[in-house]
């Protein structure tokens, strides 16, 4: 088919993650383009905002105690053969190469990864609440409920375990015990609030929400929350709860509001301007960070912007609005960095988004450590000559 594009011209050529995470070769850590990445940031307030604690659940974690982690079995069955798909994937790009010593090898693996960082820079490990039902508000622990539960004491337990580590709870609003979770988490170091609502069943615009709301704002607890579609987890049917316009609720209620991937993808209802119908998400988007009433308190991470279904005039934008970049922050979406066919280089070469001249020395960071690699794609990242300023790199201010 004239003018179709290849699979070479698209992709880097691999499909698996190395996993080459023991060392960093000298070569690549001296490189003068590692050099020019983390000139100019100030290293103890870089903290990637978006970062998964992953695992089974299986067998005993890091500490040699019970993780609590739950994975839904459809994940690993061939029953469900496009999560099962997705699922190795994760794994791989985790390194996980025995889900019976999953916890063990992930917290290692990590470990593994920050020595090879700068001092100062630390990771914020997510924990993951539950579904819950909007009736009852009960936990559906099911394969037609939650895909996955990383408890907030699980979290804060890796969190202990290193300097290179911050966390960031999960609880669920419709829960009972909500606004004790919240202080709880608050007591235990937690920096934020994380929710994924077309996956977790939250309506941020619902009134159920304004105890937890004016709870969050008391304990100056940040929500990290998803918005534009949701492809890492099954919930088609409620994707209609990642419209950004949901979270004018939380925002005039004086909650630091955090968009994750800038709600880069996918379309919802202007419930605001009906007769408009469907429009993309990132515009809906857009409409809540140009409001002047919310310029202290919506916030977005930039995790996720350099995957192959992102729109690449929408990420352009953001690049070159460098009147946001103040109020953008570093993430990485691990471990989808590792998912190797999702981030392309030469992919963000083909839009303009990155100079074909740095993509040999990133490509063989990729090898060794997909952390440094996503850092160093979105340090080089680039649009009409525009890069991210170091401001967008030094966040851990945003959680203080």
């Amino acid at each position: 088919m004239a003018g179709a594009i290849t699979w070479n011209q698209l992709f880097d050529g691999v499909i698996s993650n190395a996993c080459r995470i023991d060392s960093l070769p000298a070569e690549l850590a001296e490189h003068s383009l590692m050099k020019e990445a983390f000139r100019g940031i100030d290293l103890t307030q870089l903290w990637d905002s978006h970062f998964h604690l992953i695992g089974t659940g299986l067998g005993k974690a890091f500490d040699g105690k019970p993780s609590g982690m739950w994975v839904n079995p459809n994940m690993s069955s061939w029953l469900s053969p496009v999560q099962k798909i997705q699922y190795g994937f994760y794994l791989n790009a985790a390194c996980i190469t025995d889900e019976e010593k999953a916890d063990v090898q992930f917290v290692n693996n990590v470990n593994s990864m920050l020595g090879q960082l700068p001092i100062g820079a630390k990771v914020m490990l997510l924990a993951f609440d539950y579904r819950y039902d909007d009736v009852a508000g009960k936990p559906q622990v099911n394969q037609q409920g939650s895909t996955f539960h990383v408890p907030n004491e699980y979290a804060a337990r890796v969190s202990n375990s290193s300097e290179k580590f911050e966390w960031i709870a999960s609880v669920h609003p419709y829960r009972e015990d909500a606004i004790e979770k919240l202080a709880w988490c608050k007591e235990h170091g937690a920096k934020a609030i994380k929710w994924l609502p077309p996956a977790m069943n939250i309506d941020p615009s619902s009134s159920r929400c304004d105890e937890y709301y004016k709870k969050l704002v008391e304990l100056k607890l940040p929500l990290l929350t998803h918005a534009g579609d949701e492809k890492a987890v099954h919930s088609e049917e409620l994707q209609k709860l990642s419209n950004p316009l949901l979270l004018r609720r939380p925002l005039e209620q004086g909650v630091k509001i955090i968009v994750a991937h800038c709600a880069a993808l996918g379309s919802n209802l202007d419930i605001e301007n009906p007769k408009q119908g469907q429009i993309t998400n990132f515009k809906l988007f857009t409409r809540l960070m140009n409001d002047a009433n919310y310029k202290e308190n919506c916030l977005a991470d930039i995790s996720a912007i350099n995957l192959i279904n992102r729109d690449s005039d929408e990420i352009k934008q953001i690049i070159e609005n460098e009147s946001w970049h103040s109020r953008l922050l570093y993430a990485s979406d691990y471990p989808l960095p590792g998912v190797m066919p999702i981030i392309s280089s030469k992919n963000l070469i083909k839009n303009d988004l990155l100079e074909p001249s740095v993509v040999p020395f990133i490509n063989k960071v990729r090898e060794h450590n997909v952390w440094l690699y996503d850092f160093l794609v979105k340090r080089f990242m680039q649009s009409n000559g525009v890069r991210f300023l170091d401001s967008v790199f030094q966040t851990s201010h945003h959680f203080v």
